[in-house]
């Protein structure tokens, strides 16, 4: 789940680099969020900045949370360690 703002540029980045991997990673899907859109969902999650990526388990509890531009290689890491096996 990714937490983006309309004129963040890291924001576009990220949501590349997020479609990227969640096509190569089968059960993993990129939701992409408007943070001033959500605000109470913002304020809940405590997203301080954009963009802000949460890795969710199949229960949708948050296992893993990142601010800033990722790299693919650490978001792969992030899915191996939250969800073993997910990760190729």
């Amino acid at each position: 789940m990714q937490f983006s703002s309309a004129f963040c540029q890291p924001c576009r980045a990220t949501r590349r680099v997020l479609a990227d991997v969640a096509a190569l990673v089968p059960g993993v899907a990129h939701v992409e969020i408007d943070a001033e859109g959500a605000l109470e969902l913002v304020r809940a999650l405590r997203v301080d900045k954009t963009p802000t990526v949460l890795v969710l388990d199949a229960d949708g509890r948050v296992v893993r949370r990142a601010a800033g531009q990722p790299r693919k290689a650490d978001v792969i890491a992030a899915l191996g360690a939250a969800m073993p096996g997910a990760a190729t």
